[in-house]
């Protein structure tokens, strides 16, 4: 057998743009219009974008924590299982396996099929998200060290692309009338359901800013670099979605933006005209393909880590020649080609939100659970603000948690179905093993609290 080579270490700045990739997608071009619904104040709108950041923020401070306790991949797969119990880790990586990345694979995927088509009228949308997720599988499968190069310098682009587009609005002649000054009314709306609601579709454009926690095994310095990352990753995404949405608001009258879908690329036009905001829009729905990339990066390592802790998986734990887990690659690529053919991977991803908010909410949770059970823990970084910070969390993501189920009933309960079903592939198969959750799987430390 040939020797096997090393995967890839991240640096510092490939971290942080996984996260900044895996958080920026279609949901800040299309929440505006559904916000402004019943939100008329430019000022709250501004105020909901760096809230939500601010939330975001808490979470991220919290995981930052919990990777440094526990250097090794899978992110809440990892938490759960040392802080609570084998078979809640496991409901977390089944979620994540099943629905966590592959369903937004898909449609992020869709969504760039949809974007391109916009220029290129005889493409197949389906087709090329297919090819997209094929690439980026095949890329970081076959040339790992390439794939990294080409995931940072997709994400650098996209930034760019939405620096400019910022600028662009800051320089153009203003025809937003939603306002930025505060009024007696703005303060009363802000403690308002429609406030809270929209708080909610945010907070969904804000998720993935744990993404780096997810591969804290490949980090050249994780005790370092994770924390780093998830913070720097978060506050730079948090000023660009400000950034935008002052743009948008500053740029577009209020009327031509309200309950409108593709709410970005009404006020692109605005800010750059109807020709170039048609080329603007496609490409940034191009640069989908550095979201699809982060999520083909990211999601296979939390497969390995649970193979490589039930022998009844194991075939997916195995790392190519390479270093990368191939199989575990195709696994997810192969998910995500599914969902796509079936056009299921919407509904996927609404009844999948049920599972995979509360298993972040049980990891911020864990922060103090182990504050007060494992007070001796090695604690290389430590939440900052706490214990307000987990709390602000944890109050929002219930908060989302009570929206899901009034609003999706019925996907929530396919959401807990998802979760008794993965409790029955636990009884058949992960009770039995003798591994203990984090002994197995790659790992770069031995040092107290690694993995």
């Amino acid at each position: 057998m040939p020797a096997k080579a090393p995967p890839p270490t991240l640096t510092l700045f490939s971290l942080a743009a996984l996260v900044v990739a895996n958080m920026i997608g279609t949901g800040v071009f299309t929440s505006l219009g559904f916000m402004l619904v019943s939100i008329r104040s430019g000022l709250l709108i501004l105020a909901l974008w760096a809230g939500g950041g601010l939330c975001a923020l808490c979470g991220a401070l919290c995981y930052a924590e919990l990777g440094t306790i526990y250097r090794r991949s899978g992110g809440e797969y990892t938490f759960l299982s040392r802080i609570y119990a084998r078979p809640v880790g496991f409901l977390a990586g089944w979620v994540s396996v099943t629905a966590g990345f592959a369903a937004p694979v898909a449609l992020a995927a869709m969504a760039l099929g949809s974007c391109a088509r916009r220029i290129l009228p005889w493409i197949h949308p389906g087709l090329l998200a297919q090819a997209a997720i094929a690439g980026t599988t095949l890329l970081h499968l076959l040339a790992p060290r390439i794939g990294l190069r080409f995931q940072n310098g997709f994400t650098v682009l996209k930034v760019m692309i939405i620096l400019a587009l910022i600028g662009a609005g800051g320089c153009c002649a203003p025809a937003g009338d939603a306002g930025f000054a505060i009024r007696a009314e703005d303060l009363r709306q802000a403690a308002s359901a429609p406030f809270a609601i929209a708080l909610v579709f945010v907070m969904y454009a804000y998720s993935g800013w744990n993404a780096s926690t997810y591969v804290a095994s490949e980090s050249e310095d994780p005790v370092r670099d994770l924390p780093r990352s998830l913070v720097l990753g978060t506050l730079a995404v948090t000023l660009l979605y400000v950034g935008l949405h002052w743009a948008f608001l500053r740029a577009t009258p209020v009327a031509r933006l309200a309950g409108q879908t593709e709410a970005g690329l009404i006020a692109a036009e605005h800010i750059l005209g109807p020709a170039l905001a048609r080329w603007m829009g496609a490409a940034i729905g191009l640069l989908l393909v550095s979201t699809v990339s982060a999520m083909v990066w990211i999601g296979p390592r939390v497969i390995q880590a649970m193979a490589g802790d039930y022998p009844a998986f194991g075939p997916l734990a195995v790392d190519s020649t390479r270093g990368v887990p191939a199989r575990a690659m195709l696994f997810q690529g192969a998910l995500s080609m599914l969902f796509i053919a079936t056009g299921s991977y919407a509904r996927v991803l609404v009844y999948a939100q049920f599972s995979l908010l509360l298993c972040t909410l049980l990891a911020a949770l864990g922060v103090v659970v182990l504050r007060w059970t494992r007070p001796d823990l090695p604690r290389p970084c430590r939440t900052w603000g706490y214990p307000l910070t987990p709390a602000v969390f944890c109050a929002v993501t219930l908060w989302m948690l009570v929206y899901v189920v009034r609003v999706h009933p019925l996907e929530s309960w396919l959401g807990l179905a998802t979760l008794l079903a993965g409790l029955g592939v636990y009884w058949l198969t992960g009770r039995t093993s003798a591994a203990s959750p984090g002994a197995a799987g790659r790992t770069k430390s031995s040092r107290p609290g690694a993995g």
